[in-house]
C-alpha cells in the first residue's frame, strides 16, 4: 500500500490538556505534529475547570496524590516534569495567578489564559490542530499508522509513524467525553481497568437523603473517611446529596456499597464536651451546648436525627453514657451513599487503560510499537486541586521527549 498524504511524524488524538502539551513539546523537537479532535473547540474541559479559572497546577504534587492499580506508575513522569517546570510557561506568558490553599494555583482572570497559552505554544512550534474531525478507523501496517478521518463529509486518510492517544476519560459527556480511547486501546490488545466516575458528589436515596436535601447550601468543615483514607476539608450539603472538597476527594477511594464516616466537628470530642458541660450547666439542653458549633438549621436536623427523644431533656437528666453515644455519632457519622452523580458532574474518570502494559517512562504501549497513551485515558486519577492537570502536563512532556 502506498502512503497517502498528508503524513506527519506524530499524530495526537485529543486536543485536551495532555494532547496539546505533548504536541507542543514534540514540536519543539522539530517534529511535524497534527492534533485531531471531534469537538468544535480545543480544550473544552480546560475552559470550564476551576469554576472558569482553571486550577492549572498544584505545587505539592507527588505520586501519593494519585490512585490506580499501580500507584508507582506516576513516579517517573512526575520526577521529570515538576510544577516549577510548568510555571516557566505561566511566567513566560505573563498569566496572573493566585494560590487558594494547599498549593492550588488558579488564574486570576480566566481559564482562557491557560488555553490561549497552549494554543500559542502550539502555533509557535508548528503544531497543526484539526477540529470537528471524526476518526472512522485506525490500522497499522508494517510501521505506519493509517488513520481514516471524516470532516465536513470529506474523508481523508492520514499517516504517521507515532500515534498518541490523549482522548481523556468519560467525565462530563456534555463536553464531548467518550470511551473512544478505550476502544483504540482494546484494538491493540490493551486491558481496560473498569471505569468509575470520580471526584464526584455522592447521592443518598433513604431518609438520610431527605435530611441532607433539607440542608442544601450549608457547608461545614469535616473529616470524611473510609477504611482507606481520610480528608479534613469542607463538606457541602446539596439537594442531591453531599459534595464539597472532602466528599470529592473521598470519592476517589470509595466503592459502591461501602459506608463512609463523617466527623462533623473535628476540633472537639463532642461526648467528653457534653459530659463536662453538663457538670456546670445541668439545666441546659444539648442543643444549647452545641449552638456555638453548628448552624441553627443544621443543629435542628442533627437533633431530630441523633437525639430526638432527649431534645427537651435537661442535661442533668441524661446519662453520661447517652451523651457519650450522641457525641460518638456526631464525631463518627456512618452513612452509606446510594451512588454518585456519575460522569455528568465527575471531574475525572477512575480506571482506564491498564498501566501494566504501558511504559511509565515513555508511555509507549508494550503491545504496539510507537503507540502511546497519556493523561486521563490511563488508569491514573489524581486528587482534587490541580493534580490531574499536572498529570496531563507531566505525561504529555515525558511522552513527547520519548518519541522517535
Amino acid at each position: 500500500m502506498q502512503s497517502p498524504q498528508p503524513t506527519f511524524d506524530v499524530i495526537i488524538i485529543g486536543a485536551g490538556a495532555s494532547g496539546l502539551f505533548c504536541a507542543i513539546n514534540a514540536g519543539k523537537h522539530g517534529k511535524s505534529v497534527l492534533v485531531i479532535d471531534h469537538a468544535n473547540k480545543a480544550g473544552k474541559k480546560i475552559l470550564m475547570s476551576g469554576g472558569g479559572r482553571c486550577n492549572f497546577i498544584n505545587m505539592t504534587v507527588s505520586y501519593q496524590n494519585f490512585v490506580g492499580n499501580n500507584p508507582n506508575f506516576t513516579r517517573s513522569a512526575l520526577s521529570k516534569f515538576t510544577p516549577h517546570h510548568f510555571m516557566e510557561y505561566i511566567y513566560k506568558h505573563g498569566i496572573a495567578f493566585h494560590e487558594k490553599s494547599h498549593g492550588q494555583l488558579f488564574c486570576d482572570d480566566s481559564s482562557k489564559d491557560i488555553l490561549n497559552m497552549l494554543l500559542t505554544e502550539c502555533d509557535d512550534n508548528g503544531v497543526q490542530i484539526t477540529l470537528n474531525t471524526h476518526i472512522q478507523n485506525i490500522n497499522k501496517i508494517n510501521d505506519i499508522f493509517y488513520i481514516k478521518t471524516q470532516k465536513d463529509q470529506k474523508e481523508t486518510t492520514l499517516t504517521t509513524t507515532s500515534l498518541v492517544i490523549a482522548t481523556g476519560g468519560l467525565s462530563i459527556p456534555t463536553l464531548g467525553a467518550s470511551g473512544f480511547g478505550y476502544e483504540i486501546a482494546r484494538q491493540f490488545g490493551h486491558r481496560i481497568i473498569p471505569t468509575h466516575a470520580s471526584l464526584v458528589p455522592m447521592t443518598f436515596t433513604d431518609n438520610i437523603g431527605d435530611m441532607i436535601k433539607s440542608l442544601s447550601g450549608i457547608s461545614i468543615d469535616v473529616i470524611a473517611s473510609n477504611n482507606k483514607i481520610s480528608f479534613e476539608l469542607p463538606m457541602l450539603f446539596t439537594h442531591r446529596g453531599l459534595s464539597g472538597p472532602a466528599i470529592l476527594q473521598l470519592s476517589n477511594y470509595w466503592q459502591l456499597g461501602e459506608n463512609i464516616h463523617i466527623n462533623l466537628l473535628p476540633t472537639l470530642n463532642i461526648g467528653d464536651f457534653l459530659i463536662q458541660y453538663k457538670k456546670s450547666n445541668p439545666k441546659k439542653l444539648i442543643r444549647t451546648a452545641l449552638t456555638p458549633y453548628f448552624a441553627k438549621k443544621l443543629l435542628t436536623a442533627l437533633e431530630s436525627h441523633f437525639w430526638e427523644k432527649h431534645k427537651d431533656t435537661e442535661l442533668a437528666n441524661i446519662k453520661d453514657k447517652t451523651l457519650s453515644k450522641i457525641g460518638e455519632n456526631l464525631n463518627n457519622w456512618q452513612i452509606k451513599p446510594s451512588g454518585t452523580e456519575g460522569y455528568r458532574t465527575a471531574e475525572v474518570t477512575r480506571g482506564g487503560v491498564s498501566t501494566d502494559d504501558v511504559s511509565s517512562k515513555t508511555f509507549e504501549s508494550k503491545h504496539c510499537q510507537n503507540l502511546y497513551f497519556i493523561g486521563e485515558v490511563l488508569d491514573v486519577a489524581g486528587w482534587l486541586g490541580g493534580y490531574n492537570f499536572h498529570w496531563a502536563w507531566a505525561s504529555g512532556f515525558a511522552c513527547a521527549n520519548a518519541l522517535p
